[in-house]
């Protein structure tokens, strides 16, 4: 006799001489014939999932493959969605979810029309267990399959139907419950938010405005000897979980309009429940620690906060922002809630995208052309100043600590919206200090560091929140000690950010700015630090030194003037090679630029340089090279005559045959009357001084 299927099926570990189909056949029975523990359910469903993953590879190296999925008829299919009900175990539903995935990759399209199938034949039964299993395998197919789950959820006369079903007068909370979960997935979609909206709109507002005291109350008042149970009047109303979810719709719909609404124009009926309403309400509930449905608030908050006017009202309730962090505090990583909370405080700190004068005169004259008046104008709650403001409120809630706990288990995707918002925060130059003491930099590293290289613009964020910390900060109290971390390790992600981003449609040279004043921080701490710095990013930093924008020019030759402290830098120019005398060309021109901050930098980087007889006898081939220098000296800025009083100096105390030709040249450019001219104008003592002493030389040879 043969052995029950639930015995054999029970021993999987024995099942490895047979073949794939055979294990799958075995794998189904024992899904099929149930009654077993969770953790042996989601150990089939993991078997199944991997012989699924296995049957899609063996496809896509063999077109002859006979795939496993052909013995899954509509009976297994039905066994395998059925793990999708709310009422499974969360462990059993997460594994289905997995097994769902790979059948609807290894099906195509059978898998797709068993699904349809399945849904369709559920719904059609009409009794409150098929719509709870329809539902739930709906609203989790929806991140999966969107074009397939969308068109199943699109069908003429499904959601007429649904306003029906959440009418009844005996109410089925874990129905209503798998309802609105379905309408919550699907409001993602564009083309299903606005069929709900035209569809469920009305009876989402009137399970949201029911009072679920209000018909005991008032039976209870008219006769206080009438007991109201469970089975009876409560049966009739609406729970509260099911009035916070139905909320939760409403706030997508409300903050994402959807194209019916923008279509309509001015012609909107006034909301029965206002996106005012709806923050009140789920403010409530997450400040009330001991009511249930918290995560349903939190998501609604995370979409109500992106309507300006609210993200000023949630900035300015300090109990709401402290109760949001110690919920983020307290929530799983990688959990729901948490992403819920990292996102209402993204949307609270997020900065408008900077545009050019040209991209703002474009949006000026859409918003004119458009006769329905559709593109808003500008927000003036969404401006920089109030947008600090908020940011601001944010931080003083104590929320830098928070994200440096959870970006150690987090995901990829949480990292992401944690860098963005600690990019929002350190905008204010006044937060930077306290930033760094909370750990935003080792945070802001590491993110750089474990971010996917195809997340690009969040690995281009880290860097440039870390650049505006490190411009602000003594870079000793923040990589000193010996647990810090080592502060090479801050170098590459600012030296990713010097070339402007190639896939921007604009051209943004904000983080070009702020790497090289970081870079020239860090450069002013030791030699190991300038050398890193030179052998990462020399090729960037001359490149930035003959940039159009002359505050990265600057910042450019600033720090070209901090690492020429080390014997590294020096070798760059007194090498002699045509490369060497081409970068001192540059470094001289810079010296006569426009802007006066640029000649002070490249005055300061020849002072550092002229010690080294190579680069002085490179500045006498140059035409005007000695003119340039004594320009510095005839400056109204002592600062600049102190930089040209020193590279003066250094280049008359030469010895020899250099130092003879270097100050008859100079004297010949009428160098004595410049010095002397400078002596007479300074105030400092030191820049008298060493003009003093260069004079000297230049006289004591001449006699």
């Amino acid at each position: 006799m043969d052995e029950a299927p639930v015995e054999v099926a029970g021993k999987l570990e024995e099942l490895d001489p047979l073949d794939d189909q055979g294990q799958t056949q075995l794998i189904l029975a024992q899904l099929m014939e149930g009654g077993q523990e969770d953790d042996e359910t989601c150990a089939a469903l993991d078997k199944l999932t991997k012989l699924l993953n296995d049957d899609i590879k063996a496809a896509s190296s063999n077109k002859s493959h006979e795939s496993i999925t052909n013995i899954i008829d509509d009976v297994c299919v039905d066994t395998i969605l059925s793990y999708l009900d709310m009422r499974q175990a969360e462990a059993v539903r997460g594994h289905a979810t997995l097994t769902v995935s790979a059948y609807l990759k290894a099906g195509g399209d059978n898998a797709a029309n068993f699904i349809r199938q399945f849904f369709f034949d559920r719904v059609g039964r009409g009794t409150y267990d098929d719509y709870i299993v329809a539902f739930c395998v709906s609203a989790a197919l929806f991140p999966l399959a969107p074009d397939l789950t969308a068109e199943i959820f699109l069908t003429e006369g499904f959601l007429p139907s649904l306003g029906q079903l959440m009418r009844r007068t005996w109410k089925s909370r874990k129905v209503e419950t798998a309802c609105l979960e379905m309408l919550n997935a699907a409001s993602m979609n564009m083309a299903c938010r606005d069929a709900i909206f035209k569809y469920c709109i009305d009876w989402l507002e009137e399970v949201v405005d029911q009072n679920p005291d209000d018909l005991p109350k008032a039976i209870h008042s008219a006769d206080p000897g009438v007991a109201v149970t469970e089975g009876s009047i409560a049966m009739r109303r609406h729970s509260e979980a099911v009035q916070n979810l139905a909320a939760v719709i409403l706030a997508k719909l409300r903050a994402v309009p959807s194209q019916q609404q923008l279509d309509q124009g001015g012609k909107i009926q006034p909301a029965v429940t206002t996106v005012e309403d709806l923050t009140k309400k789920f403010t409530n509930i997450i400040l009330d620690s001991d009511t249930f449905g918290q995560q349903h608030s939190v998501e609604g908050l995370a979409y109500t906060t992106i309507q300006p006017h609210i993200k000023e009202e949630v900035a300015r309730d300090e109990k709401l922002l402290k109760k949001l962090v110690t919920v983020l505090r307290e929530s799983p990583p990688r959990s729901p809630l948490m992403y819920g909370v990292l996102s209402i405080f993204n949307n609270l700190t997020r900065y408008q995208p900077a545009q050019s004068e040209e991209q703002k005169r474009i949006h000026q004259l859409k918003a004119y052309a458009n006769a329905a008046g559709k593109i808003p104008p500008a927000n003036p709650l969404n401006d920089d100043e109030h947008t600090s403001a908020r940011c601001v409120k944010v931080f003083k809630a104590d929320i830098v600590p928070v994200l440096v706990a959870h970006c150690r288990q987090g995901s990829a995707a949480s990292l992401s919206i944690i860098v963005s918002i600690l990019y929002a925060l350190s905008v204010t130059a006044s937060l930077r200090g306290q930033l760094a003491q909370q750990g935003a930099v080792p945070l802001l590293i590491g993110a750089h560091a474990a971010l996917p290289d195809s997340d690009i613009q969040g690995k281009r964020t880290a860097a440039q929140a870390l650049a505006r910390i490190l411009i602000s900060i003594n870079p000793s109290l923040v990589f000193g000690g010996t647990r810090a971390r080592p502060l090479h390790s801050a170098i590459r992600p600012l030296v990713a950010i010097l070339p402007p981003d190639p896939a921007a449609e604009t051209r943004d040279l904000l983080p070009t700015f702020e790497s090289l004043m970081a870079l020239t921080n860090l450069a002013s701490t030791d030699d190991d630090t300038r050398n890193t710095i030179i052998r990462t990013a020399w090729d960037a930093i001359e490149e930035q030194l003959l940039s159009s924008n002359s505050r990265v020019c600057k910042a450019a030759v600033e720090l070209v003037c901090n690492l020429m402290q080390s014997v590294e830098g020096v070798a760059l120019y007194a090498e002699e090679t045509p490369q060497a005398a081409n970068r001192l060309h540059i470094l001289l021109a810079l010296a006569d630029a426009r802007d006066e901050g640029t000649r002070s930098a490249a005055g300061g980087a020849l002072a550092t340089l002229t010690p080294y007889e190579e680069v002085v006898r490179a500045i006498l081939k140059r035409e005007k090279g000695i003119d340039v220098i004594l320009g510095l000296c005839n400056e109204d800025n002592e600062d600049l005559r102190h930089r040209g009083a020193v590279t003066v100096y250094n280049m008359v105390a030469l010895d020899g045959d250099d130092g003879k030709r270097t100050r008859e040249k100079i004297r010949q450019s009428q160098g004595v009357e410049i010095l002397t001219e400078c002596a007479k104008q300074s105030r400092r003592a030191e820049v008298v001084e060493v003009t003093v002493q260069a004079l000297k030389l230049l006289l004591d040879e001449e006699k």
